[in-house]
């Protein structure tokens, strides 16, 4: 077989590249030559620049935006742009296939993928697809999804129910390390908040607001976003910090119980590990509604417990943490019912059937 190479393309928030980071050390392993294509400036380039053996290529973008903005007049030249280099990129590398988590860096990509002629296969998280997997899956060979009721909502005979692709190494955590790293201990259970990768201020204040009354039972490991921290915070058995990478799965070991966003690769993630949950999706409000729908079915299947955020408030926050501590058995034993492995060899023989 000769030399096989793979394009990853995929950006804007964690969300979008935390798959491909998944995937990215098996092709390693098995010799393939492996590139990636995202924006100038975007999460991703840092996210990828820090592994080895990944040619990072960036290229014009466009936010695809679903209101009103000057700006938007300016995208469409730059999606065009973007998919000029794209094109450029492909025709130079020559993969043998494209693979998709989405974002709008991904659109200009699988465009210019099909205009060379190389299969691309996109990879929906979320149970509604995003508007750039919608723009960009006319040109895919492939889409395969995390959740079985997006398969209804596309119906469309090149989708597929794969399920969660979850990165080995967060069951690789180690607890010690982890106490050592938040230079907490095991005395009291820990909540671990997070809030995506940009942070949440509804749930930084919300956490922050009970704080007192939750230390009296809880340690807490607090992710707050980039430049969320709030130094004058002092309270004993309380971490913040903005954003964690390597030591991610050591936190995971050492964590009782989640309260987070509704993202789908993290919820996932939780499911994985089994960590009970209290999802607070971001509202109508401020998303197309893709973190309520995920939520949603979460709670449906008895993965987790919900709050939207209509409803959050002190009360309704700490009685919902309660309802999830007493809740916590039932909730692992329906997690335990959830198989991580299928997802992660159908995905794998999906891109190596197709390759050329």
């Amino acid at each position: 077989m000769g030399e096989k190479r793979i394009l990853f393309t995929g950006g804007g928030t964690a969300g979008h590249v935390i798959v491909n980071l998944a995937l990215i050390p098996y092709f390693k392993k098995e010799g393939w030559q492996i590139d990636y294509i995202g924006s100038k400036n975007g999460i991703e380039r840092e996210l990828i620049n820090r592994i080895e053996g990944v040619t990072y290529h960036s290229i014009y973008t466009g936010k695809l935006r679903r209101y009103m903005s000057l700006e938007n007049v300016k995208d469409p030249f730059k999606v065009v742009g973007g998919t000029g280099q794209a094109w450029n990129i492909i025709r130079k590398i020559k993969p043998s296939i494209v693979f998709s988590k989405g974002g709008y860096v991904s659109v200009p990509v699988v465009m210019a993928a099909k205009l060379r002629k190389v299969p691309t296969i996109i990879h929906e998280s979320d149970l509604t697809p995003g508007l750039a997997n919608k723009i960009a899956s006319p040109f895919a060979k492939k889409i395969l999804t995390t959740f079985p009721e997006t398969v209804d909502i596309l119906k469309k005979n090149k989708v597929t129910y794969v399920g969660a692709v979850i990165r080995e190494e967060l069951f690789q955590g180690d607890a010690t390390r982890g106490l050592k790293f938040t230079k907490l201990d095991k005395s009291k259970p820990i909540i671990l908040m997070m809030g995506g990768s940009i942070g949440s201020q509804k749930l930084n204040s919300v956490i922050r607001e009970n704080l007192h009354q939750l230390l009296k039972q809880y340690h807490i490991i607090h992710i707050c976003g980039k430049g969320n921290i709030d130094e004058s915070i002092k309270e004993k058995g309380y971490v913040q910090f903005e954003y964690i990478t390597d030591e991610l799965n050591d936190i995971f070991a050492i964590t009782d119980y989640v309260i987070s966003r509704a993202g789908a690769n993290a919820i996932f993630e939780f499911l994985a590990l089994r960590l009970p949950m209290l999802l607070i999706p971001l509202s109508l409000k401020a998303s197309r509604g893709d973190q309520i729908e995920n939520a949603k079915s979460f709670e449906n299947n008895g993965y987790a417990h919900v709050l939207e955020e209509e409803n959050l408030n002190n009360d309704t926050f700490l009685k919902a943490i309660e309802r999830l501590k007493d809740s916590t058995p039932v909730l692992i034993d329906q997690m335990k019912k959830y198989k991580t492995e299928r997802a992660w060899h159908q995905v794998i023989g999906f891109i190596e059937s197709m390759s050329k």
